[in-house]
Formats: C-alpha cells, structure tokens, sequence
C-alpha cells in the first residue's frame, strides 16, 4: 500500500512526496482510513512509530474537505501532549505536512510567557497542541474556548496518567462539544487508561501494531550490579570506554539528573542535563545540541524524555531503573530506530533489584549480566569531584533564574513539583514575593552580593547597613524612588 492508494487530498499527498515518504507505517496504514471516515479510534503503539502522521494526515484531509472561518479564541483541532518537547514536536510535523495548505498551528505549554501565547490565538487557528497545564489557564483566563474544537486528539495517555493529568483531562473533555471525532493514543493500554478511553471515545475502532510491553527486537540488554553511591564512577568508565555516537542517560530525579551531569563535567566529559526545571529555551538548547551531534551524552528525567525523536541514538544508561516496567520500555526505544542497534545498559542497586525482575517479567527479555571491572574500587577512589554548580543551573518555576519569577513568566505545567531550594543561599519561590515584575530579580544562584536591579538596570554592591532606627523603611523609601 502507498500513501496514494489511501486517497489523502493533493496538497497533503505532495508534502509527503517532498519529504519522500510513499509507504505507510503499519499503525498509519490500519489508522488513516477509518478515520478519513470520521470514525473515532484507540490505537496503541510505541512512540516512533509513526503515528502522529497516522492522526495529522486525515485530519488534514478533512480540512481540505471541509474549509471553515477559524473560531475566535479557539480552535478546530486539539492534540493534548504530555510534555513540551512532544507537543513542539507534533506541531513540527503538522507544519511539515501543511506546508501547501493554508493551515494555522501553534503550540502552547508552561515555561514561556502566556500573553504571547494568547496573542497568537485571538484570532483561532487550526490545530493547537497544548499541555493540560497550560490549556487550563488560557481557559481560566477566558483567553481560550474549547467550542470550535471539531477533532481531539488524546496521545501518550499512559504518560499523562503517570504525571497526574488524570483531574485536569477530565475537566477538557468535559468542555468540549459533544459532536467531535476522538483519537485516542497510548503506549501501553492498562485497564486504568483503557477506563479513561472509554469516556470519552464513541463506538472505536481499535488499533495495535505492537504488543504491550514489548522491547525493540534489535536493543542488546546489559545489566550490572552496583551500589548506588559507586554507580557515578562506573557511568564515567562506560561513556569512556563504550563506542558511543549519542547516548541518552536516565535518572529517577531532576536533581539526579544535574549531578549526574557535573560529575562527568569533572571527569572532562561534557553532558546536558533534560528535566522539568529547566526553562524551556535551556531545554531547546540542550536538545538541539543533542540532536545535531555538538554534545554525546543527554541526561534526562522520565518526564522529559517522551518528546526526545533523536536519529543516531546509539546508547540508552539507565543511571537508575524506573520503578514502572513500562517505563524501562519507552527508555530503551529511544536506540535502535530506523533499522540501527542499539544497547542498553543498566546500573541495578540492590533496592533496584525487584525493578529488574518486574522488566524481564512483562518485556519476556532477561538482561547479560555484566561484572564490575576488576579495578573498580580504584575507579571509585578515584572518582574526580564534581564540577560547581553554575549560577545558572537550578531553574525555578517557568524557567525564571533563581529567587523569582521571570517577566511574564508561565506557570509550571500542573501535576508538577514545586522546587524549594534550602541550604544553598537560595529563596524558595513561595517566599520571594513580587517576583521580578517591577523590583527586578536577586543574581541567578541566589547570590545576594548585589542589590535587586531596577528594571533589568545594573545593580549596585551591596552594602550592609549599620543597625539604627528607621534603616529598613529609609532602604525600603530608597528602592522605591
């Protein structure tokens, strides 16, 4: 079958031309056609699989079929993505097979300044992917509607209930109309998202092109034992000796996920950290140098690594092994795509051990067991300590530098975690007030050398006070002059 067999209108038949693609992906193939009938559909397939085409292209043939006005404040499509990465991703590839069509899409996640964003949608657009955060307060700020929506579209769902969007989903699907077309898609179809499937998808057709759980046919599995605190001078030995072309290294948490990366920056290894805490314009960056091969080695959080589509991908460390199996399986999909190997490496602590044996038991798959090297107490001794932090490593919410909010800055998307700094000379956000809006931020890191700065001005050194009466009303007269 070819993309020209499925009856897919012209302008969208000569973009896929134009990126050479003719022959549809099994899950494209079994999805476009019922849904170019406007049937709703739950599909289950892995991320690579080529199934943002499978939900883009028919709904792009709609549009050409049925032009409408766009709807002030809204849209006629939504897709709802559980990170930013994956969003900016799918609106990527909308653009890409629109590129003929006059056809509006724009993304909208936390992170970045929400008046920008609600300026973009005044005047309603075609498809909108958006993060159920962010969403919700362009609606709650009467900024967004959800009436002109005509297709939803619902992906990486088991995600999205793993990151506590469960509450927030069911208030979008309550808002919207009740005549519209439903796609539903998910890695992995437990019984949990199968329910949530159910209550909202009209008489579906289903699709699956892969069984749950399964791995990737050509990863190699390696696995080795070792204490968690020794696992940071076996890491640094592997990426040393290991014929890596880009590797992607797991941790359970965000500040996991930094040290990781200053220890191999004190080895002389350069690496990028990836997670929540990140602005997003450090996230872009980091991924961008990833993907173009300036940087080998991309440490990320689980959260983070859903929207991650990287060719080239030799590697996949799990630092730590994810406490959910099926998470193991999105890890190591990330290697050994478009045809290439790929190998997986595992570091298993002792706590970590009934993690393992949940993986091999749902992926069927039991890991080589690789030994530590004979000299590795030598390794561990020899460890070099980790790089400083950088004034401009710990993030706050939005991605603002530390101690307050960035001008305009977005809300973290919901579900998320609210960071306090404690013990480092930092403020937590709760208790800087006012932000940056109108009393300028303190220096990133927390650093208190200099005086708050004065709409975005220098700021002068800091001078302490003697202690007398009226010295904190007369500073506080003085900053607002």
């Amino acid at each position: 079958m070819q993309f020209q067999d499925l009856g897919l209108a012209e302008p969208i038949l000569k973009a896929l031309t134009s990126k050479n693609y003719t022959t549809p992906t099994p899950i494209q193939a079994q999805a476009i056609p019922p849904l170019l009938e406007g049937r709703d559909l739950c599909g289950v397939a892995q991320t690579g699989t080529g199934k943002t085409a499978a939900f883009a292209l028919p709904s792009l043939d709609y549009f050409d079929k049925n032009p409408k006005p766009r709807p002030l404040n809204s849209s006629r499509m939504l897709v709802l993505s559980p990170t930013r990465e994956l969003a900016a991703q799918i609106a990527q590839s909308f653009r890409d097979y629109a590129r003929f069509m006059r056809i509006s899409v724009e993304t909208v996640f936390g992170g970045v300044p929400i008046n920008k964003q609600i300026r973009k949608l005044q005047g309603g657009v075609d498809v909108l992917v958006a993060t159920p955060g962010r969403l919700l307060d362009l609606i709650e700020q009467r900024a967004f509607n959800l009436g002109g929506v005509e297709i939803f579209v619902l992906d990486e769902a088991d995600q999205m209930m793993d990151m506590g969007f469960i509450v927030p989903l069911k208030r979008i699907v309550k808002m919207l109309p009740k005549e519209r077309q439903n796609l539903f898609f998910s890695a992995t179809m437990p019984r949990e998202i199968e329910d949530l499937g159910k209550q909202f998808l009209n008489d579906p057709v289903k699709v699956s092109v892969a069984p749950q759980s399964t791995t990737a046919e050509r990863v190699q599995q390696y696995a080795s034992f070792v204490n968690q605190k020794e696992k940071q001078a076996l890491l640094t030995q592997t990426v040393r000796e290991e014929p890596i072309d880009r590797a992607l290294i797991f941790t359970r948490t965000k500040h996991g996920a930094d040290r990781v990366v200053r220890f191999l920056a004190g080895a002389k290894i350069e690496a990028v950290a990836i997670h929540g805490n990140k602005s997003q314009a450090q996230r872009t960056t980091a991924l961008q140098a990833f993907r173009q091969g300036k940087v080998k080695l991309l440490v990320a959080t689980d959260i983070a690594a859903r929207g991650i589509d990287v060719s080239g991908v030799s590697h996949v460390i799990n630092f730590e092994l994810p406490n959910v199996p099926e998470q193991y399986v999105h890890r190591i999909g990330r290697t050994a795509r478009a045809g290439a190997d790929g190998i997986a490496i595992s570091f298993v602590a002792d706590d970590e051990r009934a993690y393992l044996r949940s993986i091999e038991r749902i992926t069927k798959v039991k890991c080589e067991i690789v030994p530590l090297p004979d000299n590795f107490a030598e390794m561990v001794r020899n460890l070099p300590k980790a790089a400083p932090k950088s004034n401009g490593a710990q993030n706050n919410r939005g991605g603002a530098p530390s101690g307050g909010r960035g001008r305009g800055g977005g809300r973290p998307e919901r579900g998320g975690e609210r960071q306090r700094h404690r013990g480092d000379g930092q403020r937590s956000d709760r208790g800087h007030r006012g932000g940056s809006e109108g009393r300028g931020e303190h220096a990133p890191g927390g650093d208190r050398s200099e005086r708050p700065q004065r709409n975005g001005g220098e700021g002068r050194p800091f001078r302490p006070r003697k202690k007398a009466v009226g010295a904190h009303k007369g500073a506080v007269q003085k900053f607002k002059r």
